[in-house]
């Protein structure tokens, strides 16, 4: 038995994760530990075109002593209106969610989705990082990773202890609003990244949402780009990638963008891991800067 519960702030790969995971999918790694310090692994697979799918896959089979996390229902808040299809939850309501699924700020949690991490655990590492739970981590690689290493899946629900609403609130400080990205229009290229696929940016296709384009002066970087075979890529290489494109931007004078702020934690992970730390996120994204017809767009390169 592993003498100390991990730290694990960006990835962690299934044999990692496999090695501290009890059959309950929660062991206490020491003996006199808290309840408070398991290993807590959260389930946030969703799907833009299929909501439910989510939670469906879920009940169909899951990592042992796996939660479900729903973006539309736990990682955004449906009901605010001009702040694109993804709004962030309310953060009182996104603590007491937190401590419904018995996370304590000392829990080190494991959060996975089907893949790479985009859909949507990336959002939920983002969400828990603004609450100040630094031991948050993604599973590289997701389900299919756990999987391909032969370890199980199961439809048992876990047993959980609700804590209290966890004890922080969203730093506002890192996430960017519309009133700043409209300041920064003339800004030099390279504070802006756009995590979108390129045709979207361009604005020849737009499956989503009502207006296609990008905002002037942002730079296209599809989060597709960092990933190799459903993993992050090396961070030497995701560094070598990333530097370019910002230039001679401090990384905390970035912000990162995509369709409707999931996607855009994607590319915030690759930055952290590839050692480009403090970006930023703009959680209205493309779909919350249409919902103004007065904000300007761009088509094109």
């Amino acid at each position: 038995m592993n003498a100390a519960v991990p730290t694990w702030t960006t990835l962690v790969d299934a044999a990692a994760l496999a090695d501290v995971l009890g059959r309950d999918g929660t062991r206490v790694i020491d003996a006199r530990a808290t309840a408070s310090t398991a290993v807590r692994v959260v389930d946030a697979r969703s799907s833009l075109a299929d909501p439910p799918s989510g939670a469906q896959a879920y009940a169909q089979g899951h990592l042992p002593g796996a939660l479900h996390a729903d973006l539309n229902g736990d990682l955004a808040d449906m009901d605010k209106v001009g702040h694109g299809r993804h709004p962030l939850p309310d953060s009182d309501a996104f603590a007491a969610t937190v401590g419904r699924w018995g996370i304590a700020p000392d829990t080190q949690v494991v959060v996975y989705d089907a893949g790479d991490g985009s859909m949507a655990a990336a959002r939920l590492w983002w969400l828990l990082r603004l609450l100040g739970h630094t031991r948050v981590a993604v599973l590289d690689g997701g389900l299919a990773a756990w999987t391909a290493a032969g370890q199980p899946l199961t439809p048992a629900l876990p047993d959980v202890t609700p804590l209290a609403a966890y004890p922080g609130r969203f730093d506002q400080r890192q996430i960017a609003s519309v009133d700043e990205i409209a300041a920064r229009l003339k800004h030099a290229p390279g504070w802006l990244l756009d995590a979108r696929a390129g045709e979207r940016f361009r604005g020849e296709v737009e499956p989503l949402d009502p207006v296609a384009g990008h905002v002037p002066g942002a730079v296209n970087r599809p989060f597709a780009l960092n990933v190799h075979d459903g993993r992050l890529r090396p961070a030497a290489e995701l560094r070598a990638a990333l530097q370019p494109l910002i230039g001679a931007h401090d990384p905390q004078q970035v912000v990162l963008m995509c369709g409707s702020g999931v996607t855009a934690c994607h590319l915030l992970l690759a930055m952290e891991v590839a050692g480009l730390h403090g970006a930023r996120v703009y959680a209205d994204s493309w779909s919350g800067w249409v919902g103004d017809a007065s904000r300007p767009v761009a088509t094109g390169a």
